[in-house]
């Protein structure tokens, strides 16, 4: 049963790392490349191209954009779908902070990663720093063409196209997050047909980072229950 992960803005495997036991299990794990296209479009169309003929796709705040994307355009391929830290609406508010971080950012040679007050509105008040700085870390890995690029992405709501959403699909949501409200995972619960949802306390929009005992267990089970109907 393979599965692929879809990470977030500026995230690589590592956002993965500390959750990786839950998938060991299952079958070959793979990430899908949101490093080198400019629309939502091209990233599922990439994912697609690379994945396995059958597979479990997990997506991760913007990940979750890029899989629902998939889904829709090859929903026999799909097996079972996460969305964790995401939503269906909008990021008109979020696009215009991210384009105007990459125009105050005027030499490409200068780029060292998102800043750490841009990481610590990702996580719950109070995060230890040694965690902002793994999220910075990553994105300083990632580069600055890859900023640019996911900075210019555009996302456009799809609250009114969940219902061609048709797999076994769970949503997660962190009670702490300040950048993707309860509202918004409810919306997705409730547009999906047949969608859960889990919340997860004491965590921010880093899910996999700050709450990896947690979230381990509930994709764990959840993969459980999805191995089982996958195998039939």
């Amino acid at each position: 049963m393979p599965v692929v992960l879809t990470p977030g803005y500026m995230l690589d495997a590592d956002l993965w790392t500390d959750i990786a036991p839950a998938f060991a299990p299952y079958g070959p794990v793979s990430q899908a490349d949101v490093t080198r296209d400019g629309t939502i479009e091209a990233m599922a169309e990439r994912l697609l191209d690379e994945a396995p003929d059958r597979f479990v796709l997990i997506g991760f705040s913007m990940g979750g954009y890029v899989a629902r994307e998939a889904v829709r355009r090859a929903p026999e391929r799909v097996s079972a779908l996460a969305l964790i830290a995401t939503s269906a609406r909008g990021d008109n508010h979020i696009q215009a902070a991210r384009r105007a971080a990459v125009a105050g950012q005027m030499k490409t040679e200068a780029f060292k990663g998102l800043s750490l007050a841009a990481v610590a509105a990702s996580l719950a008040p109070g995060a230890a720093p040694a965690l902002a700085e793994r999220v910075r870390k990553m994105s300083a890995r990632l580069g600055y063409e890859v900023f640019r690029r996911q900075s210019a992405l555009v996302r456009d709501g799809d609250v009114g196209r969940l219902g061609e959403i048709a797999c076994p699909t769970l949503v997660v949501a962190a009670a702490q997050d300040q950048l993707r409200s309860l509202a918004e995972a409810e919306q997705l619960r409730d547009g999906i047909p047949g969608a859960r949802l889990a919340v997860i306390e004491g965590s921010g929009h880093m899910i996999p980072l700050e709450a990896a005992g947690a979230l381990s267990r509930l994709l764990a089970d959840w993969l459980a229950e999805v191995a089982s109907e996958f195998r039939t």
